[in-house]
């Protein structure tokens, strides 16, 4: 990036270098120069994003006190970040976090794998189950019933059928948030969704928020879109937001638009609490941004006891601030290309015109077996199958994990399809190439952060159950041990990203 789009306070990153582990030094190790300490630190944390590539960091005097290290030290230590390509600086402007060039984002790891590859590949990249049978089945049996009255019109439905538009509608009402028909749009999937949302808000160059990390595809579908994206780090853990840093942001950077998954975060399964989703919509309603918020986990809560806090558009009741977006995609089956936008009216219109040059419209079959599903009770039933199929698979998989590599390091979510794992010092980028060769396919950290951050990272969706997370488990220890081996199969790519 050209320049800073957030930044970080001396204090802020005091703190979070401090909360950094040291490695125990073996036997005759000598301890690294107290510049090279430091200048490893901040490296770590950008490659782990928990300072965002393009912030600020504080100048060289303001950092020293808030260490209790020399000037020199801390000038010592941007120089050799800057050497490394982990700096960027302008005289008058300061200096920002950056990534090495030559360190692209890895192109494969998400785009589902062939039905075809199945029999010798466990994929674990995309998060995505079977469909809940019977009743996909009985949902297109349903909507063939339905059909015929629609088969007599063009079948251009721009805002989406009238009877799934109110189905929608009523389910909102139903969880405490007041709706009309005339504020639902049906898209294609979530992802057709945020598109046209993007094109009607953020032209190119515009700045676009995200978390960080983020869901992968949303982040690439506003790269190609010609965003400028502004990350913001995620709290430790399942903590959810780090409302500081949001509010910072939001002041600082002024984004046009804000993208945020407050339901069982894609990737990191958190839960953001009702107070972090007042006081998120509060700051970017002064801030002026309209916050994209992504609600196609919010069915997929998996334990026992787990309090569902009030949709994010519950606390902007004007509508001026919060646009919904949901799927059938991961509550009920990634096949059934259904999304749907929950916004004000107008914007509901300015949306639904635009797509006149777009895809026109969502296909009427599925549209009417979704329609079906929700007005039987099927989706519940079918919703509860889901729970059952994730909750088997996350528990296998965190046991495989917990037997076969100990050293990775992870929180387990209370609900979602993913688990967000800190893979022990590996390159998770030589991991998903490694693991692909060894017959295990997984998504590296870098493609769910901006310009290359989370390389100590990989994500795991609750995919696979049984033997079969017994056996990915058990290939993902293969590939960890050939990667930490250096036996890079030709490539010179380093094994590791710490020093």
């Amino acid at each position: 990036m050209a320049q800073w789009t957030s930044a970080v306070g001396a204090a802020q990153l005091a703190r979070l270098l401090n909360s950094q582990q040291e490695r125990p030094a073996g036997p005759g190790t000598r301890r690294p120069p107290a510049y090279r300490a430091l200048a490893d630190g901040v490296r770590l944390l950008v490659l782990e994003g928990r300072v965002p590539v393009a912030a600020r960091l504080p100048a060289e005097r303001e950092l020293a006190l808030s260490l209790s290290v020399s000037r020199t030290t801390v000038a010592a230590a941007y120089e050799a970040l800057r050497a490394e390509g982990f700096l960027e600086s302008r005289r008058g402007a300061g200096s920002w976090t950056a990534v090495p060039a030559g360190n692209p984002l890895p192109a494969r790891g998400l785009e589902p794998l062939p039905p075809e590859a199945l029999g010798s590949m466990i994929d674990l990249g995309c998060a995505a189950l079977p469909a809940p049978e019977p009743w996909l089945t009985r949902a297109v049996q349903g909507a063939l019933e339905e059909l015929p009255p629609y088969a007599h019109t063009h079948g251009d439905y721009p805002a989406g059928l009238p009877a799934l538009r109110e189905m929608l509608a009523e389910r909102y009402t139903a969880r405490g948030i007041p709706t009309m028909p005339e504020q639902i749009m049906v898209t294609t999937g979530a992802m057709g969704a945020i598109d046209a949302i993007c094109h009607l808000f953020a032209g190119r160059g515009e700045r676009i928020a995200v978390e960080s990390p983020s869901y992968a595809n949303i982040l690439q579908l506003m790269r190609e879109a010609g965003a400028r994206l502004v990350p913001v780090a995620m709290a430790e853990g399942l903590a959810g937001w780090d409302m500081d840093r949001w509010r910072q942001v939001l002041r600082d950077a002024a984004p046009r638009l804000a993208y945020v998954v407050a339901d069982f975060h894609n990737p990191t399964g958190a839960l953001a609490d009702e107070d972090q989703r007042r006081r998120l919509v509060d700051a970017a309603r002064s801030a002026g941004t309209v916050l994209i918020v992504d609600e196609t986990m919010s069915e997929l809560h998996l334990d026992e006891g787990v309090e569902m806090p009030r949709p994010v558009c519950g606390f902007d009741p004007a509508g001026s601030t919060v646009i919904t977006v949901g799927s059938a995609s991961k509550a009920f089956w990634a096949g059934m290309r259904i999304g749907w936008v929950r916004a004000a009216p107008d914007v509901i219109r300015s949306l639904v015109a635009a797509r006149a040059y777009a895809d026109l419209g969502t296909p009427v079959l599925e549209q009417l077996a979704v329609n079906w599903l929700l007005s039987t009770g099927g989706w519940e039933q079918a919703v509860e199958i889901r729970r059952t199929q994730a909750r088997e698979n996350r528990d296998a998989l965190v046991t495989a994990l917990r037997r076969e590599l100990p050293g990775w390091e992870y929180d387990v979510p209370r609900g979602g399809l993913t688990l967000w794992v800190r893979t022990g010092g590996l390159s998770g980028s030589r991991l998903a190439e490694v693991g692909e060769r060894v017959g295990v396919r997984v998504p590296s950290g870098p493609r769910f952060g901006v310009d290359g951050a989370f390389e100590g990272y990989v994500r795991l969706p609750f995919t696979v159950g049984g033997a079969v997370a017994d056996e990915a488990a058990t290939r993902l220890a293969v590939a960890a041990r050939l990667v930490e081996s250096g036996a890079n199969g030709g490539t010179d790519a380093p094994r590791t990203f710490v020093a």
